[in-house]
């Protein structure tokens, strides 16, 4: 299985990101920040997920985000898939707490049992094909429209552009850097959408 440690977002205050992530979500190593220098502008092409045991943790976690300085994308709100909502960092990125429960099981806690990476690509089975000749094994595809592989601790999944920023709350628009690195063994390579892999390992 293809080890993914860490995302690096690239922000516009490294002091100011600590502090809000750490308020919101508390990721500890799982997060990395660095002095944006890149221009960006609109959607930039991902979301970041945390998937929870029940609807009171999503709640807690968005409640958190927005109180330390988060916008509200889509509102917690139940749905046919189950529970969830969507913000956006002061830092542009975008983040989706939910669960495919509807019923609490007890209070609400901030706990999450994946954090997941989709990134949206503009060829769905191009870009899987990229990351299947890089060592990447699949879990799960639906075709064109719907890719995850197999990583740990963090999971990559692959989703068309256009269905990400729907999902996101935000227009598919976007131009520039991504802001974004992913961390992990599978070599220092960039995909077909321009997200870039290091080689970095976390610390011991």
């Amino acid at each position: 299985m293809t080890s993914f440690d860490f995302v690096t977002l690239d922000v516009p205050d490294v002091a100011a990101a600590e502090r809000f992530y750490t308020a919101a979500f508390d990721l500890g190593d799982r997060l990395r920040f660095r002095q944006a220098a890149a221009p960006s502008t609109g959607f930039r092409g991902f979301t970041l997920s945390l998937t929870v045991s029940q609807p009171a943790n999503a709640v807690a976690y968005l409640d958190a985000a927005l109180a330390a300085g988060a916008a509200s994308l889509k509102p917690a709100a139940k749905s046919l898939w189950g529970f969830g909502g969507v913000v956006q960092a002061p830092d542009g990125a975008i983040w989706k707490v939910a669960t495919s429960t509807k019923k609490d099981s007890g209070p609400g806690v901030r706990e999450y049992d994946q954090m997941v990476l989709l990134l949206g690509a503009s060829d769905v089975a191009a870009t899987k094909q990229f990351y299947v000749s890089h060592g990447l094994a699949v879990g799960k595809s639906y075709g064109r429209k719907y890719v995850e592989f197999e990583t740990s601790p963090i999971k990559l999944a692959l989703y068309g552009r256009k269905a990400l920023a729907k999902d996101a709350g935000v227009p598919e628009e976007g131009s520039g850097a991504h802001l974004l690195t992913i961390g992990g063994d599978a070599g220092r390579i960039t995909d077909p959408d321009g997200f870039v892999w290091e080689t970095s390992v976390l610390a011991s």
